[in-house]
């Protein structure tokens, strides 16, 4: 995708409290990378270059990733993983998958494949920890999958132990309320693409709008686009951090970029350093 459509890339970086982080985790970073599309259109060499020297120049401690490698065809992937080879971290680079890392019933297996060539952790319904027994890194599978059933790894976890929730659709956070989360970090939703400064994504205007129209009257209109209530109920959550009830979320805006492009809503390499709530 040209540059034009995408505009630059953008860093984010932003300070989390954890409650009940050892001391010894004080001070933390971790770098989430998230909805690459790599499908030789979406996203371009120059910005996945420019993201992983980002990361690298960060120096973090662990590197995630959030879902939607590829688009459809999991193919790229064997070529994505040869770059995110050069990504550095202390402890490692943990994934989740996306819906679009399930489009075809082969997509999980040879991405979970090539994810292990090159020493990418894929939790899919897993827990790890990389940074030790203090801090818990839960993967969930992706929330349109069969997979997804949160309490089957939730509930393996004491609740006096803090954790690191990698869900791909934010959607999940209203799920996940019935469990501590002291971070969720999720992507899908690109942040919404184009942005009305002030207001916030143009979808989630154009979605109170539609509502507001009767069901039999909205049925008869054709140029209502259905997809753009299937991608996400809860736009409010498009990007950035948010605080749900005692949980806290954080929404990456991705790398890939869809046409019409991006507006107001740069692509995102986000810095996340763990401080002691």
């Amino acid at each position: 995708m040209h540059w034009l459509l995408t505009g630059p890339l953008s860093v984010e970086k932003l300070t989390v409290k954890i409650q009940d982080l050892p001391a010894s985790l004080k001070g933390v970073r971790i770098v989430q990378m998230s909805d690459f599309h790599y499908d030789g259109l979406r996203l371009s060499e120059k910005m996945l270059e420019k993201a992983i020297i980002a990361c690298n120049k960060a120096e973090p401690d662990l590197v995630v990733f959030t879902g939607d490698y590829v688009t459809d065809d999991p193919a790229p992937i064997n070529q994505l993983v040869l770059r995110l080879k050069h990504l550095q971290s202390r402890c490692g680079t943990y994934a989740v998958l996306g819906n679009h890392d399930i489009y075809y019933p082969h997509s999980k297996a040879e991405i979970a494949a090539a994810f292990n060539r090159v020493g990418i952790e894929l939790l899919d319904n897993k827990i790890a920890y990389p940074l030790g027994k203090e801090l818990a890194l839960v993967g969930l599978a992706e929330y349109w999958s069969s997979d997804f059933n949160p309490g089957l790894v939730m509930n393996q976890l004491d609740p006096a132990t803090p954790r690191i929730v990698l869900s791909h659709n934010p959607d999940t956070a209203d799920i996940l309320r019935q469990w501590r989360v002291d971070l969720q970090l999720s992507g899908h939703t690109h942040g919404g693409h184009i942005v009305i400064p002030g207001v916030g994504p143009a979808i989630a205007v154009y979605n109170n709008i539609v509502r507001s129209i009767p069901r039999k009257l909205r049925r008869r209109m054709p140029f209502v686009k259905k997809e753009f209530f299937q991608v996400i109920r809860n736009w409010q959550w498009a990007q950035g951090f948010h605080q749900i009830g005692t949980n806290q979320l954080y929404v990456n805006r991705g790398l890939g970029t869809y046409l019409p492009g991006r507006f107001f809503c740069n692509p995102e390499v986000t810095l996340i350093t763990l401080e002691r709530g």
